[in-house]
């Protein structure tokens, strides 16, 4: 915070002499002037140095990539940014983790796609819809935890499910737009719905396959036995993430969600317009 040492000109001398000599030794006070703020010309100066410095790691990490993995050709610029930010930049271990998706992909998806027909079970239970789009134009996507039974779960199948539904929502993004919004429902979840190990699959899958992607999550209808599974969960959430989870009280449902979603866009069952619509036609759509 920077002081003005004229608005001290009424006190005692004696105060003021000690103040000017606090002030002086003090950083970003050079021949008796307080550092102004910063030009806003400075701050865009600093941003375009900055967008020139990712664009030349994501140069040098794709050629990296493309000498170890002739796959990585196809793959645009983009896809390695969100690997590299996520990385915090750091293009070493950005280049791991991007090879070691390009890997998983051949085998978890060595059609380049997911049917419906691979993951009728999930698809059958109707707990993920998307929808709308957030004020910030991110995809809108609505997963009903309490319709997700472990007895019901086939691992294989539920990864499966997992990649097929983050390939449907990102196929919805605009033009732009490199992330998405969650809306997780927990009304009427238990003990038979908690499965942690699926749970800790689908984190994997969209932390290190999907980085970048998530762009905030609603957490609504919190039970408090859900805070148990949450506390073994979090430890695995990268710090990033964590940031994006919010947990919103029953009472401030509408209001917390408005700050973020019109209500021409928001579901009808949480006071919105829209209809609610599995994921399956939502993305055929």
């Amino acid at each position: 915070m920077s002081l003005d040492p004229s608005s001290f000109l009424p006190l005692h001398s004696l105060f003021l002499g000690t103040f000017l000599e606090t002030v002086m030794e003090s950083p970003g006070v050079y021949e008796g002037k307080v550092e102004a703020k910063e030009p806003a010309d400075n701050q865009d100066a600093r941003n375009r140095c900055a967008e020139e410095e990712e664009k030349k790691k994501v140069l040098l990490m794709k050629s990296l990539v493309e000498a170890q993995d002739p796959a990585a050709k196809e793959v645009d610029s983009l896809t390695l940014r969100r690997f590299l930010k996520a990385r915090d930049l750091d293009i070493e271990k950005a280049s791991s983790q991007f090879l070691k998706y390009l890997k998983w992909k051949r085998t978890a998806v060595p059609n380049g796609f997911i049917s419906k027909e691979q993951v009728e079970n999930e698809l059958s239970q109707k707990k993920i819809y998307v929808q709308g789009v957030d004020k910030a134009g991110r995809p809108i996507a609505v997963f009903f935890a309490a319709r997700h039974f472990y007895s019901m779960r086939h691992m294989d199948e539920f990864k499966r499910f997992v990649v097929y539904t983050l390939d449907g929502i990102c196929s919805r993004m605009p033009a732009g737009q490199e992330t998405f919004t969650c809306i997780g429902d927990l009304k009427g979840w238990g003990y038979s719905n908690s499965d942690i190990r699926a749970y800790l699959a689908a984190l994997d899958i969209m932390q290190n396959y999907y980085p970048e992607r998530l762009g905030k999550v609603f957490l609504i209808h919190v039970p408090y036995v859900f805070m148990t599974v949450w506390k073994i969960i979090y430890p695995f959430i990268d710090q990033k993430t964590k940031k994006k989870f919010i947990f919103v009280e029953d009472k401030n449902l509408k209001a917390t969600l408005l700050e973020d979603i019109d209500e021409g866009q928001l579901p009808e069952i949480y006071g919105g317009k829209l209809q609610l619509v599995p994921i399956d036609e939502s993305t055929e759509s």
